[in-house]
């Protein structure tokens, strides 16, 4: 018997217009109970300035965006006066009572909703932007359903399980007119910026190599572990969403980004923030490899992408980890020079590169000192934040080669203008998946 997750699948278009107009009127009766700081006195924003945000996905990351973190800023979105978060979803009511609470707290009111199904929080006319921090598998799907309903999205990284889907995600962002961050801090850090920056301006000369410091793909194909009872307080059909089935297991759910199921596992994780530099750093934000080859235990060491322009990267660990601290980050090479970047700091050589002040007629990248605030002002004057979606769709494209040709064991090649492979039908097989139906793009 399918369960009532299964038998709605995505609400259409209509019914999300049908559903948020039945919610403008309920929504007339929420509590009121606003402290005078909320009213714009004393300096602050005024409620009719604030973006009204609603957030997807509350467990570790997404919690730290709603509350503040180690890798979100202090207070997080519920600690920003511009920002009002009204709505929490998750299919984890443990979390999002937490989280509801937490919300609640820095308030000091009982007025944020909690949602198990976020087409619930979708519908609310009120919403204008989402953030979405759920598993990777109900990314897009997720996207694709907030920027059909009139949303703005920050998506957590990866964007996708596959390269199809994060192509359809491209559509629709582009067909709705929506604003879209990919959550890649990293393009707000000035380090990585002006890493990027010196390598763009030529001032390590000509780029030979990318060193990228990240770990493999995932390490399970499929989840083998024995069935176990589901907690009252998972929806755990609906945590699976587009992925397989598999019996439910903690140590599955706890661990899903081990399994390819559910995750590209490290290679589409931190992959997601590194290999985004080094394509900064490369001018080819919109643009990719041509070919990719895995380690094939002789000529070929390490995962090798090459680019039309000659460039080599490669994804090697060991290599970084002799510039960053734990290996993980990415090194430029140059005919003249060497820039090394990694969280948050950066090493050249030679060292007076460091000091390079950039002349004004010099390739300046998109500048911002908050991930938060550079989507908030992109919501606000319909402009592009730094990891927008076209960043996105090419960053992790380059993820997903690397894990198809780790796959395949044998090098692919890849046509970056047509975003195809190039006469490889078994590799064209790993373009895409299907999803678990009901659910689809």
């Amino acid at each position: 018997m399918p369960s009532t997750h299964q038998r709605s699948a995505f609400l259409t278009r209509r019914a999300f217009v049908s559903k948020a107009a039945r919610a403008a009127t309920a929504f007339v009766g929420f509590p009121a109970v606003v402290p005078a700081s909320a009213l714009g006195r004393g300096g602050r924003t005024a409620p009719s300035n604030r973006i009204v945000m609603g957030c997807i996905g509350v467990g570790g990351q997404g919690t730290q965006h709603v509350i503040g973190g180690i890798w979100t800023p202090a207070g997080g979105l519920t600690g920003r006066d511009d920002v009002r978060v009204v709505a929490v979803c998750d299919v984890n009511a443990q979390r999002l009572d937490n989280v509801r609470g937490l919300v609640n707290q820095r308030y000091g009111n009982n007025d944020c909703a909690a949602y198990r199904d976020f087409r619930e929080l979708l519908a609310r006319p009120d919403v204008d932007a989402v953030l979405i921090a759920t598993g990777d598998r109900w990314h897009p799907l997720i996207t694709i359903a907030a920027v059909e309903a009139g949303k703005d999205v920050y998506c957590e990284k990866p964007i996708s399980i596959t390269i199809d889907e994060a192509i359809g995600m491209r559509s629709a962002v582009g067909r709705s007119g929506a604003v879209f961050q990919m959550g890649t801090q990293q393009r707000s850090s000035r380090s990585f910026r002006f890493a990027c920056e010196l390598v763009r301006n030529g001032y390590i000369g000509d780029v030979k190599e990318v060193v990228v410091g990240v770990g493999g793909p995932p390490q399970y194909r499929v989840c083998t572990l024995p069935p176990q009872p589901v907690p009252d307080w998972l929806d755990y059909d609906m945590w699976l969403g587009p992925a397989p089935w598999r019996p439910y297991n903690a140590g599955y759910v706890g661990g899903w980004m081990a399994y390819r199921d559910l995750s590209g596992g490290e290679m589409t994780n931190w992959g997601a923030h590194h290999f985004d530099i080094a394509q900064w750093g490369l001018g080819m934000d919109r643009s990719g490899p041509v070919e990719v080859a895995p380690p094939d235990g002789k000529e070929i060491r390490v995962l090798t992408y090459r680019y039309a322009n000659g460039v080599v990267m490669t994804r090697d660990p060991d290599r970084t980890a002799r510039e960053s601290p734990d290996g993980n980050g990415v090194l430029f090479v140059g005919t003249k020079g060497k820039v090394a970047v990694w969280r948050y700091d950066l090493k050249t050589w030679p060292e007076k590169l460091a000091q390079t002040k950039l002349r004004p007629n010099e390739i300046h990248l998109h500048e911002a000192d908050n991930h938060h605030t550079d989507f908030l002002n992109a919501v606000r004057t319909r402009g592009r934040p730094g990891s927008d979606i076209a960043t996105a769709v090419r960053t992790i494209t380059v993820c997903h080669l690397g894990n198809i040709a780790y796959e395949l064991g044998r090098p692919i090649r890849w046509d970056p203008a047509r975003e195809r492979f190039v006469d490889d039908p078994e590799a064209d097989r790993l373009f895409s998946r299907a999803m678990r139906p009901p659910w689809h793009l």
